[in-house]
């Protein structure tokens, strides 16, 4: 892990330096703590604060490292027991999920990289013959993990950087190793992976390059094949050197109507209608947010994703079979499962039911229905016909949000935006005014209490981005125990954070300067703020898909030879996954096959990113309306933002902003003020820190 960096923490001499009363005051707490006079703990304190450790070691946090060279050992002795060359290590669980539990995440154990997307890659060189296997391990994954990704890395990993010029992508690198490995021993050379934990279409896609690589290799001797290996190679040395993880246990929930705004029996006769008009007699669901969708149920397997893992089937006779782990299933929801004649079978049971499901159908000539993402193994196991749906009916539906999941989405965004609004008011107050050191988790820690003090509060949507100066130039950077920094007020603070209420899901980035920021990062800050701008206040056409839109947000950035290595907008769920699809605005496939429609819920969220220095994002959710107007017989939407936090004013430079742009940020602001003002004392801190933050420019 890395350590954390005099020159970007509070106990650089550089800082301590500051002319004004804040650097004796925190001279002066560290004395404290060094001579042990200080006069009890603190609100709020905890082991590793600067109110707790010792300033001699204020710089190097205890961490742990994890060097990966047993393991890596340990995994290439399995691989030579089947026969691998290249093993390959998902990021995904057995459901394609984006965000996994603690027992998914194979690929963070055998590469100490904890980013949530990215493809470890290991190989055996099969022409060794010391006692100690060797090879190669690679870790690829996107810009938004890059820094990261270094950070965590060992000696034993090499970074390919997704998406840069001239890097290959994990495919060649796999395939070419192989065909490599094949030539040098003269034999064939698997390799492997475990097929539930990728698609069927990757499957495809890698068996095609494959094929392609070994017809365009000069050397025809080359055998390479890829093979699915059901035993996961990472679970079977997991506790050989830390306790496999546990899942959670916890009761799945039933999320009333008040809250979803449509019953089960509606969902599913649309759902019957797709598969009827796909000429399927069943479907097979097996992506974890489909399914809580559908059912109107939400739990809690997989940290801060309301999800449960299971299983579903269903059959042109609206017959419904759920496959679960029953301990998860309450009297409650036994009770509304059964009347809504909904099958309860065990979770484990599913592979073999599929099976002889699939036999059954064979022999009736009928035909089963499987969505694009779901894994290898599900396809290895079917004995029928079946069509590959370019995507999910579900997924479409559950995209477009009914009325109730609007006014959901629009309230939550008001509660988290009050809390909000307290953090960021008490952070100014504890930073500037009262002096006080704090770090990135105490603010992430403080910001969850405000959160908390909502009404029907769930969790958080995913883990905080609280970030301080260089850290905020790390995309998806999260502090934790062993690796965080002081909040720098002379620097930028990011925080990008998200809650789940019952009634919707946020997720809001805001960009802050508590002191005096640089003509060069306001100018960045309001070339971003301007993209958040232009997207917001865009109309388009009907059909319009993501990737059109990508541009608006950025034009402003490549004015200046600037850009962000990020998609601008994902979806949001309705008190499920912050990242939603089928919808984006971006680069990803998505966004070239999908467009943007009323009653999708996105967000907006162009950045900037100064490596070593700081990072700037600002992110609003937003819900696509109708404008009314037609143009040629094609309707034109828009989008209303949703989110209620304000910009910060220290950042935006004025000279930069057009007068549409400033008309724009006032309204916004004016909304805000609006909606939050009376949740504040008036006169209280938070009260006129608001009303500064929303005065118009």
């Amino acid at each position: 892990m890395r350590r954390a960096q005099c020159n970007n923490c509070t106990c650089s001499p550089g800082l301590l330096a500051r002319n004004n009363r804040r650097s004796s005051l925190i001279a002066r707490q560290i004395h404290l703590k060094r001579t042990g006079s200080s006069s009890g703990s603190r609100p709020g304190s905890r082991k590793g604060s600067v109110f707790s450790i010792d300033p001699s070691v204020l710089c190097e946090p205890e961490a742990k490292e994890v060097n990966t060279s047993k393991r890596l050992e340990k995994v290439r002795n399995l691989m030579e027991e089947y026969n691998l060359g290249v093993y390959i290590v998902p990021s995904e669980d057995a459901h394609q999920s984006e965000y996994t539990s603690s027992i998914d995440q194979r690929r963070s154990f055998i590469s100490g990289f904890q980013g949530s997307a990215g493809v470890a890659v290991i190989t055996r060189d099969v022409t060794c013959m010391n006692s100690t296997p060797e090879g190669l391990a690679v870790l690829s994954t996107d810009g938004r993990y890059f820094n990261q990704a270094l950070n965590e890395l060992d000696f034993n990993w090499t970074l390919l950087r997704q998406g840069a010029m001239n890097e290959p992508t994990w495919e060649d690198w796999s395939i070419d190793q192989a065909i490599q490995l094949s030539l040098d021993s003269g034999s064939k050379i698997n390799i492997g992976v475990d097929p539930k934990l990728i698609t069927y279409q990757s499957y495809l896609k890698f068996t095609e390059i494959i094929s392609r690589k070994l017809k365009l290799s000069k050397n025809v001797k080359a055998e390479v094949e890829f093979v699915a290996i059901k035993d996961n190679l990472i679970t079977s040395i997991w506790d050989q050197f830390e306790p496999l993880p546990k899942s959670t246990g916890e009761a799945i929930k039933l999320l009333d109507l008040k809250y979803c705004g449509e019953s089960f029996e509606s969902k599913l006769n649309k759902i019957v209608d797709q598969i009827k008009k796909n000429n399927g007699n069943a479907l097979i669901i097996s992506s974890l947010d489909e399914i809580a969708w559908l059912l109107n149920l939400r739990g809690n397997d997989i940290p801060y994703n309301p999800l449960f893992f299971s299983y579903l089937i269903i059959n042109s006779l609206n017959e419904v079979i759920l496959f679960i782990d029953s301990n998860k299933i309450s009297s409650e929801v036994e009770k509304y499962l059964n009347e809504n004649n909904i099958k309860i079978k065990p979770y484990e049971e599913f592979w073999d039911y599929l099976f002889n499901l699939s036999k059954d159908y064979n022999l009736k000539g009928e035909k089963l229905l499987v969505n694009q993402n779901v894994s290898w193994e599900i396809v290895r196991s079917l004995k029928c016909s079946f069509t590959q749906l370019s995507r999910s009916p579900i997924e479409d539906l559950k995209s477009i949000k009914n009325e109730i999941e609007i006014k959901g989405a629009k309230n939550a965004n008001i509660k988290d935006g009050r809390a909000l609004c307290k953090f960021f008011s008490w952070l100014e107050n504890e930073i500037i005014l009262k002096g006080e050191i704090l770090d990135e988790i105490q603010a992430d820690l403080k910001l969850t209490e405000f959160r908390k003090q909502e009404e029907d509060f769930v969790g958080l949507s995913f883990s905080t981005i609280s970030s301080s100066g260089a850290n905020s130039a790390i995309i998806h950077y999260s502090p934790s125990s062993t690796n965080y920094s002081m909040i720098n007020p002379d620097s930028i603070y990011l925080n990008d954070s998200g809650s789940h209420f019952l009634d919707g899901t946020t997720d809001t980035t805001r960009t802050i300067h508590l002191t005096t920021p640089t003509s060069l990062q306001k100018r960045n800050y309001t070339l971003v703020l301007k993209g958040v701008v232009s997207l917001s206040s865009l109309e388009f056409p009907e059909n319009t898909l993501g990737s059109y839109l990508d541009s608006i947000a950025r034009q402003h950035l490549w004015k200046y030879n600037l850009d962000y290595a990020h998609g601008t907008s994902h979806g949001i769920g309705s008190y499920l996954n912050v990242h939603e699809g089928p919808m984006s605005i971006g680069l990803r496939p998505s966004a070239s096959t999908t467009s943007i429609k009323p009653g999708n819920i996105i967000s907006n969220e162009p950045g900037y990113y100064e490596d070593g220095e700081y990072g700037i994002r600002i992110e609003n959710d937003m819900v696509v309306v109708d404008t009314g107007k037609i143009y040629n017989g094609k309707k034109f939407y828009k989008f209303e933002t949703l989110t209620r936090v304000p910009f910060c004013r220290k950042l935006i430079d004025t000279k930069l902003l057009t007068k549409e742009e400033k008309l724009w940020i006032n309204e916004f602001h004016k909304t805000i003020w609006n909606d939050l003002s009376t949740s504040f004392t008036k006169g209280s801190f938070e009260y006129n820190w608001l009303l500064r933050e929303t005065t118009a420019l």
